[in-house]
């Protein structure tokens, strides 16, 4: 009996392509809406695999609903949309697309904290209103990154990615916290461990690449803002639960930090009347860190070759719960 896979969105067609060469039959979910939770049950109930991303809520529901899934494989490097408990337990494997899409991440990583720093949303919108008025010596002035400090919360793929950038482009200092020593980035960046409040005292600019954890949910509230340099930029491009919105709003706008940038929101999607969208030291994207034709082509190929390869040999290249296959 052919596998039947199931893709919960309209992905790109490098992966699908390779779905379809093999001895499946595929079913594409083609609109261009999310399926609802109740959608994506129906629809796997009479499937093997699934093919998903994280606006697909994968949580014990659903899983107690279709236990007999053979493969979830997930469109993402992060999975916080899983019940990976849940999944080990019904003995699925559950793969992820980790380093796709790291360049792309780094790369809106760099350029919100430029933008921060430049207020570049803020003054782009100064044109649309019709405000560009006379030259100002004093006027919306930003700073300069040059020999700065930067402070990574999460020194992994993504993280090295953009202490390289910063460190090439600026001569930043790099300093991290993880929950691990990294210490080939240490010998590869010269970066320094130090702990949760030196890294908030001691970053110019400080970058968030962590998974998103039970500890790590917002551990960015006030009294993490209160503990930084009132000179100082938050960036988000990880997951938005990590920081506490009201929280930075208020930091920014008391004073606490110079400014924000964020692709990920608390929640998403952000409301169009959120007051951080109106302030000129703060930057927000829609959560387009992946938003390059090349990593998202990448993504696709390494979330079917999960799917492909553990239907030839019972092998996952990418596993978030290896556990499942030793067992």
């Amino acid at each position: 009996m052919k596998k039947k896979i199931l893709a919960s969105r309209l992905y790109p067609k490098a992966g699908i392509r390779l779905l379809e060469k093999e001895d499946f039959h595929l079913t594409l979910w083609k609109k261009e809406r999310p399926m609802t939770q109740v959608e994506l049950i129906e629809q796997a109930r009479t499937h093997h695999a699934l093919l998903c991303t994280l606006t697909d809520r994968i949580d014990r529901h659903f899983l107690d609903d279709c236990s007999h899934l053979e493969i979830i494989s997930q469109f993402a490097v992060g999975y916080d949309n899983i019940d990976i408990a849940s999944a080990t337990r019904l003995g699925i494997p559950v793969g992820f697309t980790p380093d796709a899409m790291s360049e792309a991440t780094a790369d809106i990583t760099f350029g919100l904290m430029i933008a921060v720093a430049r207020k570049m949303f803020f003054l782009h919108k100064t044109i649309i209103n019709g405000q560009w008025g006379h030259f100002n010596p004093t006027g919306n002035l930003g700073f300069e990154l040059k020999n700065k400090t930067l402070g990574v919360f999460g020194l992994g793929r993504i993280g090295i990615k953009m202490a390289q950038r910063c460190k090439n482009a600026y001569n930043m200092d790099i300093i991290y916290h993880n929950r691990t020593r990294n210490k080939a980035a240490e010998k590869l960046l010269g970066a320094a461990y130090v702990d949760f409040d030196d890294l908030l005292a001691q970053s110019d600019v400080l970058s968030v690449h962590c998974a998103l954890t039970p500890e790590t949910k917002e551990i960015f509230s006030r009294s993490a803002f209160k503990k930084m340099k009132s000179s100082a930029i938050f960036i988000n491009t990880a997951r938005g639960p990590i920081h506490h919105e009201k929280d930075l709003t208020r930091a920014v706008l008391s004073g606490d930090i110079w400014g924000a940038g964020l692709d990920v929101t608390n929640p998403e999607p952000m409301q169009p009347d959120n007051p951080l969208l109106f302030i000129e030291n703060v930057c927000v994207l829609p959560h387009v860190g992946s938003g390059t034709i090349e990593a998202r082509k990448q993504m696709s190929v390494l979330a079917a070759m999960n799917i492909i390869k553990f239907y030839r040999n019972r092998r996952v290249p990418h596993i978030v719960n290896p556990e499942v296959l030793e067992s």
